[in-house]
């Protein structure tokens, strides 16, 4: 989707500031937020990239002001209304309505397991051969859902050459959109800091991007 989220590229937001030995968290309610993230995402009601779109969908003026962990607090209030866990009442008040229902539960004893277990989406073996190969000119389709999506703003609508094909992935976009497992190959896609900004500069750029938003130049 289209959002102040993908800042990729964007000028005029000034330096980035690197704090020196910056603390995991910087307030006890960023553990909290983050704790309450990983508890409810074991329920299995949204998956990683549902998470992801819910942040997006945060007010441009809003998300321009909010840390990092405010971000998460807003998409985890999101899902919680919307996949019926809570309501919005609930929410505003911190008081339940009713009982809650028995669901699967993230014990302390679990959560360092629950923390490794972070695999990519591999899906090989599921899909036909690559249409695309290393060495192959490729240009990236304009697109503009309103959903979910892994191509950057700055890099539609232009060339760029195959470097490698990593295999077979969860297609973000779908799984975001709706749950759904939809196999595609992912590229390694080498760009020039010309083509994408105009930059006299002879850095290049690697992105990472799925078989549907490509297409051979």
């Amino acid at each position: 989707m289209n959002g102040v989220h993908d800042m990729g590229g964007m000028q005029g937001f000034g330096p980035v500031e690197a704090e020196p030995n910056e603390p995991v968290f910087h307030h006890d309610w960023e553990k909290t937020v983050f704790a309450l993230n990983v508890a409810t995402g074991m329920l299995g009601k949204w998956n990683i990239d549902m998470g992801r779109h819910s942040r997006e969908r945060m007010p441009p003026a809003e998300y321009l002001e909010a840390s990092y962990y405010e971000k998460w607090l807003y998409g985890l209030r999101r899902l919680l209304v919307e996949k019926g866990l809570v309501t919005a009442d609930e929410l505003a008040t911190g008081k339940a309505a009713g009982r809650a229902d028995e669901a699967r539960v993230l014990r302390a004893a679990d959560v360092p397991l629950a923390l490794r277990n972070r695999r990519a989406a591999r899906m090989d073996g599921e899909l036909a051969a690559p249409r695309f190969k290393a060495g192959d000119r490729v240009r990236t389709k304009n697109l503009h859902p309103p959903t979910h999506i892994r191509l950057p703003a700055y890099a539609r609508d232009k060339v760029g050459v195959v470097d490698r094909d990593h295999g077979v992935f969860i297609l973000p976009d779908a799984h975001a959109r709706d749950g759904r497992k939809e196999p595609q190959h992912c590229y390694s896609v080498r760009f020039t800091a010309e083509t994408l900004w105009g930059s006299s500069a002879r850095d290049v750029v690697y992105l990472d991007l799925f078989e549907p938003y490509l297409e051979l130049a």
